[in-house]
């Protein structure tokens, strides 16, 4: 099933991604596909926020992977962290040997958002949750859901 959405700002993607943080509190993996500038780290900065976390999320496009306790894990034991991974500067799948992210993904207590996904779409799993970012015009956005 896909469900397509249009937002007018940057707070409305936002609120997106925290609406959608309810629908993965017991862990998932999040491939967000798009250009620069499409409303990807926007939508996963609403997710953070759904899943009660306090920090700044930036971007990791220079160190990959940055991990967030989420302030959940008193409601939702199962809950491991919340990882943001950007895979922007990788070139291919064998670049990110070492780091550690096959275990990350297939940690079902994880809540992961990755994007640039297409870089290593072989390890992703099969249940990954694929959402479609695409830049329309001023501050609008379109997101896919499938």
């Amino acid at each position: 099933m896909t469900t397509t959405f249009t937002t007018k700002s940057y707070a409305e993607t936002q609120k997106i991604g925290t609406e959608f943080s309810k629908k993965v509190k017991n862990g998932g993996i999040l491939a967000l596909y798009g250009n620069l500038g499409s409303g990807k780290t926007t939508f996963t900065q609403g997710v953070a926020k759904g899943l009660g976390i306090k920090q700044k999320i930036i971007s990791p496009t220079f160190i990959i992977v940055r991990k967030y306790d989420t302030n959940l894990k008193s409601s939702v034991p199962s809950l491991n962290y919340f990882y943001h991974i950007d895979l922007y500067r990788i070139e291919k799948a064998t670049d990110i040997k070492g780091l550690g992210l096959e275990e990350i993904l297939n940690d079902k207590s994880n809540i992961v958002a990755v994007e640039w996904p297409e870089k290593i779409e072989s390890l992703l799993p099969k249940n990954t949750i694929k959402l479609k970012f695409k830049y329309l015009e001023n501050d609008e956005r379109e997101i896919e859901i499938t």
